[in-house]
């Protein structure tokens, strides 16, 4: 049996990187079975994403973090050393609107997703069927203007309580404050359609309809408190045309929403993304 690591960095761009990472791995009897880098010449910035095994059982997690800060140090990398065997823990929020959840629990029970779903939270009670035919605990926290502070510190309770690595909105139709977004930062994902901001408000589809679009999409990003403008993440997009009604568009746009949803949770969970700045760098 072999124990399975990841190791993802950035730093500035320096001779010696790579071998410092290689020459590392093999001392400590490491394999490397996967390894993808981005050189940014703009910035003079690398990232790096190595996956990589060991068969000595006395090789551990722990140790090999300790062992890598020294080189880490040198380089001036933020990093990440993670256990790939591990899955992380999501909470999915959700409020009425049940596609992006059905579609992440079927793929979570099928096996696709490398993801463990350990919550749903919701700010109604609708889908809390769905949530439990799952076997997955629901909560319902109900929010207005004079209950939020309290339903969002609720929130926060439950992702200590259930140690929750990423909250996914997945069709959560409420604005987080600042605060939360803060909390959250570089561990939450959105979905929301790729017509913003040319259909802003109600009915985003039924506006488009009228302006006779000939692409619908999705567009998943990282929460931030700059509504709906955080780092993005994927972006599906969908050939339509004059025959399809605005109805239709909504369909359309929720397999859309399925399917960028669905990749982004699956690449952050991988560690397959590398955030600077307001871009993202992707090891898909």
């Amino acid at each position: 049996m072999s124990n399975r690591f990841v190791l993802t960095l950035s730093c500035p761009e320096r001779p010696g990187i790579v071998n410092a990472v290689t020459s590392f791995l093999v001392r400590h009897s490491c394999d490397i079975t996967e390894h993808q880098q981005f050189d940014d010449p703009d910035h003079e910035r690398v990232f790096l994403r190595t996956g990589f095994t060991t068969t000595d059982e006395t090789i551990t997690l722990g140790g090999l973090r300790e062992a890598f800060a020294a080189i880490a140090d040198i380089y001036g990398m933020r990093w990440e050393l993670r256990d790939a065997s591990v899955k992380p823990r999501v909470l999915v929020m959700v409020s009425k609107f049940d596609h992006c959840l059905a579609d992440l629990l079927y793929r979570w029970r099928s096996g696709t997703l490398d993801a463990d779903v350990a919550l749903v939270v919701s700010n109604h009670p609708d889908l809390r069927p769905l949530a439990e035919a799952a076997g997955i605990p629901f909560e319902h926290i109900p929010v207005t203007a004079a209950t939020k502070p309290r339903s969002e510190a609720r929130l926060l309770e439950l992702v200590d309580r259930y140690d929750i690595d990423l909250v996914v909105l997945a069709r959560y139709m409420q604005i987080l404050s600042d605060d939360l977004c803060k909390r959250l930062e570089g561990r939450a994902i959105n979905i929301h359609h790729s017509f913003l901001p040319s259909f802003v408000g109600a009915k985003p589809y039924h506006q488009a309809y009228q302006r006779g679009v000939k692409h619908v999409g999705a567009t998943a990003h990282y929460v931030t408190a700059d509504l709906d403008e955080g780092p993005i993440i994927e972006q599906e997009v969908i050939r339509v045309d004059h025959r399809l009604s605005a109805e239709q568009l909504v369909l359309v746009g929720r397999d859309a929403e399925r399917a960028a949803l669905a990749r982004a949770v699956n690449w952050h969970c991988q560690n397959r993304i590398l955030l600077h700045g307001n871009r993202t760098v992707i090891f898909s």
